[in-house]
């Protein structure tokens, strides 16, 4: 058997077993492109602090996009909920940059299109997004708004006629530098309430300016919009979108898929750590053979399996229909916790090579720190759940 199709080292409970054997194709196949296509770019342009715009054409014939959405992908029907996941943790395995990249183009862009838009509309962009002729992005974050954002957007929409006027600005806004479709989120003037709209690239008063000096994700290029006096027409507007409320229906589903990034890091920090004490060698033998090692590749593991049956499970909900906000955020706020334990005791055990970027190690140790506050932070979510088991709101 090709080794790209072995288990992998840290699925010690298999859990990739779960997937029937089509969905396991695709996802080794999704690891042989990762390993083959994308793994030899990452430090280069990592250390560069810029995006390789060839990933979009590799990424466009590796038949990976859209396979949630249902007529629009390669595949006639959506995939399960467990392989979206496995998927995302396996492109973040090799690095969490691309996978981001990835993740916000085909989920949270696409999704908000797929989910709140009318049919029309999913026709109109979501073909050539699923062909990956057209990039998306995802405006939420605000230069001064971040968990806040539900209650004080400060990005507005006014109404004109046939078209609506957008002003404010975001901020970390992930693709936005190069993107076709940026879905921006603004509060209407008139009824107070947050809508979505389709900006596409070349709009009139809209600039993005790529945000430079970034210690994590420097794969990525998140930028800082602004809007100014942008016009967009009424047929440019998520049709479905009417509140807040229907954002987090979005959210909701995406924060689940940051949990399965943060599980990839996980691993892929394990698997150089582990490979990494069996070649390297201190008093005459392999630091794998040292008891201190061992301890810390085995609480490594002990996270990663734990983390990955939780994540499981919470796909299993989500394919039943039956998942919550509080459901997505436990996964968040805990696996992203357990990330940062695994990342540091794999780094540990490179000694001084753990801050090299060519043991990779150390771009896994520092994308870590976006993962775990990104989506929501450890707190935010840790307060979702809390009102959901206690029936006690202690936002403030």
């Amino acid at each position: 058997m090709n080794r790209l199709e072995d288990q992998l080292t840290a699925d010690f409970y298999n859990y990739e077993a779960l997937l029937s054997d089509e969905e396991r194709k695709i996802l080794l196949g999704a690891r042989e492109f990762m390993t083959t296509e994308i793994k030899p770019l990452v430090n280069e342009y990592w250390a560069k602090g810029e995006f390789p715009h060839e990933l979009i054409g590799k990424f466009r014939g590796a038949g990976l996009t859209a396979l949630s959405y249902e007529g629009y992908g390669e595949h006639s029907a959506a995939v399960s909920n467990l392989l979206t996941g496995m998927l995302a943790m396996e492109m973040t395995r090799t690095d969490a940059s691309v996978a981001t990249f990835f993740g916000v183009h085909n989920g949270l862009a696409m999704y908000s299109i797929y989910a709140g838009g009318s049919q029309e509309q999913c026709d109109r962009w979501l073909p050539a997004m699923a062909a990956m002729d057209k990039i998306g992005a995802f405006a939420m974050t605000e230069p001064l708004g971040g968990s806040d954002v539900a209650g004080g957007m400060r990005t507005t929409a006014k109404r004109d006629g046939d078209t609506w006027i957008l002003n404010g600005a975001k901020k970390w806004i992930g693709n936005a530098t190069f993107a076709d479709y940026v879905i921006v989120w603004a509060r209407d003037l008139d009824d107070n309430q947050v809508k979505g709209f389709v900006v596409e690239k070349g709009t009139p008063g809209f600039v993005a300016e790529k945000i430079e000096g970034k210690i994590a994700f420097r794969i990525v290029e998140n930028a800082e919009i602004t809007l100014t006096d942008v016009r967009v027409p009424e047929s440019n507007r998520l049709q479905n979108i009417n509140s807040f409320r229907d954002v987090a229906e979005i959210l909701r589903a995406t924060r689940g898929g940051v949990a399965w990034q943060a599980l990839g890091v996980m691993i892929g920090a394990y698997e150089a750590a582990l490979a990494y004490s069996l070649e390297r060698e201190q008093f005459g033998r392999p630091i794998a053979r040292f008891q201190m090692v061992q301890d810390k590749l085995v609480q490594s593991l002990g996270n990663i399996t734990a983390s990955w049956g939780m994540l499981v499970q919470l796909a299993k909900l989500q394919d039943a229909g039956i998942f919550q906000d509080e459901h997505s955020s436990l996964a968040k706020a805990f696996v992203t916790s357990r990330m940062r334990e695994v990342v540091a005791w794999s780094r540990e055990i490179f000694g001084g090579n753990g801050i090299v970027l060519g043991y990779d190690v150390a771009r896994f140790f520092a994308d870590a720190e976006a993962i775990y506050s990104f989506e929501g932070t450890r707190e935010m979510n840790t307060l979702i759940v809390g009102k959901a088991i206690t029936g006690q709101s202690a936002f403030v």
